[in-house]
């Protein structure tokens, strides 16, 4: 059993305007084999939760901590907290030219575990995972990203999070661009994980329809950078039908009052 534990998270963004807060003071505890939905409006903070996790150097922790099975994942470099165990499948994942995929995996896998896995299991591994996410084997020869559909990249991610068996994945709204085919596979893929390893899952989204392939256990509402309301999936189902006026009514007046 593993923990992630977030107290009074504080994240700021530089602008040029100067830094910008983001995140106002996060408490969130994901434990192994929990799937959490963290779910907003835009411009709410939820992916600068995803990335403050992973340790994207644009976002700076201005207070508040991070810690997985009681260590500093905020002291850990981004590589540190990979071999940690922690997982980030990208909203936008980049592009890197003149590197496979089947190069790309290996490297990746090497790294976490801190030596090559043998290549006759690793072939076949990889094959199979390729198969479960329907994807054509010649995939694995081309650059990543480079090309790849919306579709063809969320399956990339998923299939990195099948080979590397993080303890903790941050999904961050992998649903988005997706047509309903591929959500149901990438959503599969999720499922298949954390079913055989028992990771916890953090799901970011805007919208509801992928918690219909993938039950979360507990729903967080956020707005203006912090945790407004938190359920379980009966709360996801309430925001299908009622959408976020009812808080984002009080974010604007708090805006207004702290301007005033």
């Amino acid at each position: 059993m593993s923990t992630l534990e977030i107290r009074d998270l504080h994240v700021s963004v530089e602008t040029k305007e100067g830094p910008k807060p983001i995140l106002r003071g996060v408490d969130l505890t994901i434990a192994s084999g929990e799937v959490h939905a963290i779910m907003g409006p835009n411009g709410s903070g939820k992916s600068t939760l995803a990335y403050s996790i992973a340790g994207h150097p644009k976002y700076e922790v201005t207070g508040g901590t991070v810690t997985l099975d009681g260590e500093d994942v905020l002291a850990m470099s981004v590589d540190e907290r990979a071999r940690a165990g922690l997982f980030l499948a990208m909203q936008y994942p980049v592009e890197v030219p003149g590197v496979s995929v089947s190069n790309f995996l290996r490297t990746a896998k090497t790294a976490i575990d801190g030596e090559a896995p043998a290549l006759r299991h690793w072939v076949k591994d990889v094959k199979g995972a390729m198969e479960r996410l329907r994807m054509d084997d010649s995939f694995a020869e081309r650059s990543v990203n480079e090309g790849f559909s919306g579709g063809e990249k969320k399956r990339h991610e998923i299939l990195q999070m099948e080979l590397l068996k993080p303890k903790f994945a941050v999904l961050d709204e992998t649903d988005s661009g997706l047509d309903v085919d591929a959500l149901r596979i990438v959503s599969e893929g999720v499922n298949r994980v954390h079913g055989e390893t028992d990771a916890g899952i953090l799901l970011i989204t805007h919208y509801t329809r992928i918690l219909r392939y993938i039950k979360p256990d507990f729903v967080h509402v956020f707005v203006d950078g912090k945790v407004a309301e938190e359920g379980g999936p009966e709360l996801a189902e309430r925001l299908e039908e009622e959408g976020y006026d009812r808080y984002l009514g009080g974010a604007v007046e708090s805006a207004s009052a702290a301007s005033a």
